[in-house]
Parts: structure tokens; C-alpha cells; sequence
């Protein structure tokens, strides 16, 4: 199969030596996302020449323990099949060491595994620890790693050490404040890479090259020709087994303060001054959280719905509605369910209504961005048989198919002048003949190459925990209602209300 990366002759370059350190090795991720993203970098022969693994756990394992759990743990969720020879030649550089996070000893003796590594292949390497574990461990890793001397420091025989952590990056703007000071005393902030798979998605990095890249979008792309845009990220499933964690952390914060605001900055930014400059595509992304209107406490109601799911069918099936779930807290007010009214407050979008959703055990799962350009004036069809003319919709769906359509209206064929929408769309598989990437393999490309671009800076988190704490303030008090809507249902009749005033609709998708 045709690498994925490859871009012609001018193929990405190889990340230079890393030793890659997973906190949380025996854990979901590693299994589902991150073994299975390294094994498919290995193949396409994108991984540093010199480069090694080391999970870590309190699991007591041997190397060939973990190596043979991995190599299942592949098997199970490569996107593609486990070549034999590629993966011996890849479980070489895998290792295991037994760490108790909360032991300094331990990672004194993590160090003396990595330098004695080093050693016998007689290599330097950067070291690259990716947090893997649950959100409460990420400041006495990043604590800990700075005691035993494994960040970067003059004379330490470390080239360059990043520290990748994973979502949720806080619970709210307080927590997620302490969280960086914790951070940021063992490790400068240009070292923190705090990671969204949903950046690494194709259709989403797309977004600016098609932006950019396209001279017809860019001057339609303000508030004269916009009439609104929306976001949607719809999940059929329920909350499996993660509900001791969503029970304590909502759609809100699980989907909404990460996933769909990142998209949302993204499609919104003003041009940067190079796409090859990180920061100058995140300072633009900063000032688009920044110049999002906050909501008074007493406005919440007005702007937002949540709600939960009760039971209903899923593809046919009967399923429990969310208070049914095992692990879910006995009348718990937990939003599964949450829309909103956004408005970006500077020059470019001043005005233009942004309604985004989030919801589980919805009919469908789909990721979608839609722009809603203005209608043109009717006049000029006044007198033929054609009824209201509509929207041209540019849709960027993400998710599950990720590609891109633009719906024009055009002439139907015959003697009559009658008006019907058209869609053109194209998506990556049937337009590049290749598969996309999975989120992750881009994401750890990069983060081996210190390419920062794809990754949260600090100041951009406490914008969108500050965002959103009027919203947490207000649904702590019993004035806004949790709204009910049936499972395989698109949310409660509070959310297509939410639109209504402005005489917009919720896109089918």
C-alpha cells in the first residue's frame, strides 16, 4: 500500500535519534493508538534511524512480556496487517521498566535504563515522554522526570527532551492554571506539547490549505458573505466504559473545551505569517478563543442546552439511557448533550451566528464543519417556478469519511427554469487513491520532529477554560435545565429552538 506521508520526491524527513518514554504503557491508549501509529511509521519508514521505546507501568513485565503484548495489541488495531519482518525488526528497539510514578527511585533507575540503552548503541538521543496515564499523574511525572535529571539541562548528555501530554488538560481554568505552573517547573513551555488527535486528522489540517491555498474561499471568508457556520461532533455510542471518567467531566469538557474549539479556531484564524512558523499559526489561533464572546452567567440559559440521553434505539437496538449506565452516579445531572450560540467578536466574523453540538448516542457518528455562505437576492426569479433559494454549504466532514463538498445550485435539465441544489464534494480516498493517517502517527511524527504546529500552547487552554467558566458557573445552579432526549434521537427540541430566532436549522447529516 502507498505510504500515506509520501509527498513525491520531497518526502518528510526523518526525526532525528529519540528515545520515546510512554507513561502508562500497559494502558488503552498505547494498545489502541500509539503502538499500532509507531509499528505503521516503522513501515512507511518514517521513524528515526536510531530510535527506541520504553513503556513503563506498575505491571511487573519482562521486555519480551511487553513485546509480545504489543505485537497483539497491533495485530488487533493497525489499520493495516503486521508485516513479520518489519515488526521483528521494529520490537528490537522495545522495551519495558517498572515504574511506580509516585517512586523518585524509579525514575532514577528509568534514567540509568535510558543512559545504558544509549550506551550500547552509542547513541545521544532526544527524549520524547508521552503521558499516557490519568490526568491526575501528569504533574508528578512531569515532576518527578525533572528530579531524576531527565530533562533537558547543559552537560546532562541529552540532545532535547518534549513532554506530550494528553487530554483533559485540567477540569476547568483554576485546575488547568496550576497544572502548567506544575509543568512548567521542570520543563520550559516550548518543551510541552499538549496533544488533540482531532489536529491530526487530515480533513482538519486541510483547513488551511484550503483556505489559503484557494484564492476563490479566502475573500468570501468574513461576515459579508457568511451567514453562519456550524459545528457537530455526533457520537452514536454511549459512554462504555468510561463512566466513572464522563460522569465527572460532561460533553462540555470532554468534547466541546478541546476537540470542536480547536476546529473551531482553526477554521476562523486570520492568515499567519507562515505556515512553516508554529507559533504564528497559534498566536492567530489564540486570538480567535480570545475574541469569542463571553457569556454573563445570567445569559447561559439563552445560549446553551444541554441534556441528557434516556432510552431508547441505536441501528435497532434497545439501549440504556445514560442514567441507567453502569457507573453513572445515582441522579446525575451529567451533560451527554450540549449545544451553544457562539460569537467571535472581531472585524472579520463580528456578527455571524456559530451554533456548534456535541452529543452522545446520537443516531450517527460524523464530525462535520459547515459554512453557510448568504443567500443572493431572488428578484431575479421572481415569476418562474422556483421556491426559496438556499444556502451554498461548504461542509469539511472530518469524520467518519473525511472529505469535502460544496452544495451550488444550478439548472435542472429541461425546458423549464427550475433551480436545484448540486453537491460537489471530494474525499482523500477516492481523490489521492490512498487511505488517510491515523491522527496519531502525524501527530507523533511531529512530535519526534519538535514541529509544535499541531499542538496547544498554554495560553490558548486558559482561553478556552475562561470561555467556558460562565457556562460551568450557571449549570452548578438549578436554573438552567437538564433537557431529556431519546437515544438515536438529534438531541432535545430545546436545540433546534436555540436556532430558531435567527430562522436557521441544525444541518441533517
Amino acid at each position: 500500500m502507498e505510504n500515506p506521508f509520501a509527498e513525491g520526491e520531497n518526502r518528510i524527513l526523518r526525526p532525528p535519534a529519540t528515545a520515546m518514554v510512554i507513561f502508562g504503557a500497559t494502558g488503552d491508549l498505547n494498545h489502541r493508538k500509539l503502538m499500532p501509529a509507531l509499528y505503521n511509521l516503522a513501515e512507511d519508514e518514517y521513524l528515526p534511524a536510531a530510535f527506541l521505546v520504553i513503556g513503563t507501568g506498575r505491571t511487573k513485565l519482562s521486555d519480551e512480556q511487553f513485546r509480545a503484548d504489543m505485537r497483539k495489541a497491533v495485530s488487533e488495531h493497525s489499520r493495516r496487517e503486521v508485516k513479520a519482518e518489519i515488526w521483528e525488526a521494529f520490537s528490537k528497539n522495545i522495551f519495558y521498566q517498572p515504574l511506580d510514578i509516585g517512586a523518585e527511585a524509579d525514575f532514577v533507575l528509568l534514567r540509568q535504563r535510558l543512559e545504558a540503552i544509549a550506551a550500547e548503541r552509542g547513541e545521544t538521543f532526544n527524549y520524547l515522554y508521552y503521558l499516557a496515564t490519568a490526568p491526575n499523574f501528569f504533574g508528578a511525572v512531569a515532576t518527578n522526570l525533572g528530579k531524576a535529571g531527565l530533562s533537558e539541562r547543559p552537560g546532562s548528555g541529552i540532545r532535547s527532551t518534549s513532554l506530550v501530554v494528553e487530554k483533559p488538560f485540567g477540569v476547568d481554568l483554576e485546575s488547568a492554571r496550576t497544572l502548567n505552573s506544575t509543568l512548567r517547573q521542570s520543563f520550559e513551555e516550548k518543551q510541552i506539547l499538549r496533544i488533540d488527535h482531532y489536529l491530526g486528522k487530515e480533513t482538519v489540517q486541510n483547513i488551511l490549505v484550503f483556505r489559503f491555498a484557494n484564492g476563490i474561499f479566502e475573500p468570501l471568508w468574513n461576515r459579508n458573505y457568511v451567514d453562519h457556520i456550524q459545528v457537530s461532533v455526533c457520537e452514536d455510542i454511549g459512554v462504555g466504559n468510561r463512566a466513572g471518567y464522563f460522569d465527572q467531566s460532561g460533553i462540555m469538557r470532554d468534547i466541546v473545551q478541546n476537540h470542536l474549539l480547536q476546529m473551531l479556531s482553526l477554521l476562523c484564524i486570520e492568515a499567519p505569517i507562515s505556515l512553516s512558523d508554529a507559533d504564528s499559526i497559534r498566536d492567530e489561533k489564540v486570538k480567535v478563543v480570545r475574541a469569542m464572546k463571553r457569556f454573563r452567567v445570567e445569559e447561559v440559559a439563552s445560549h446553551t442546552v444541554r441534556a441528557q440521553y434516556t432510552r431508547g434505539f441505536i441501528a435497532g437496538e434497545n439501549v440504556n439511557g445514560y442514567l441507567e449506565e453502569q457507573g453513572v452516579r445515582k441522579g446525575s445531572s451529567t451533560d451527554t448533550f450540549v449545544a451553544m450560540k457562539l460569537e467571535i467578536e472581531n472585524w472579520r466574523w463580528s456578527g455571524v451566528p456559530i451554533y456548534i453540538r456535541a452529543g452522545k448516542r446520537l443516531p450517527k457518528r460524523i464530525t462535520e464543519i459547515t459554512v453557510y455562505f448568504k443567500r443572493p437576492p431572488e428578484s431575479l426569479f421572481r415569476g418562474r417556478q422556483v421556491e426559496e433559494l438556499e444556502h451554498n454549504v461548504l461542509a469539511i466532514q472530518v469524520q467518519p469519511k473525511e472529505g469535502i463538498s460544496l452544495k451550488v445550485s444550478s439548472k435542472a435539465p429541461g425546458p423549464r427554469m427550475r433551480v436545484r441544489p448540486v453537491v460537489m464534494d471530494f474525499t482523500y480516498g477516492s481523490s489521492f487513491g490512498v487511505p488517510s493517517a491515523d491522527a496519531y502517527e502525524r501527530l507523533l511524527l511531529d512530535a519526534m520532529r519538535g514541529d509544535a504546529t499541531l499542538f496547544t500552547r498554554d495560553d490558548e487552554i486558559e482561553e478556552a477554560w475562561a470561555l467556558l467558566a460562565p457556562v460551568f458557573e450557571a449549570w452548578s445552579s438549578s436554573n438552567v435545565p437538564v433537557h431529556t432526549y431519546e437515544a438515536g434521537s438529534w438531541g432535545p427540541r430545546a436545540a433546534a429552538a436555540l436556532l430558531r430566532p435567527s430562522g436557521h436549522r441544525w444541518r441533517r447529516l
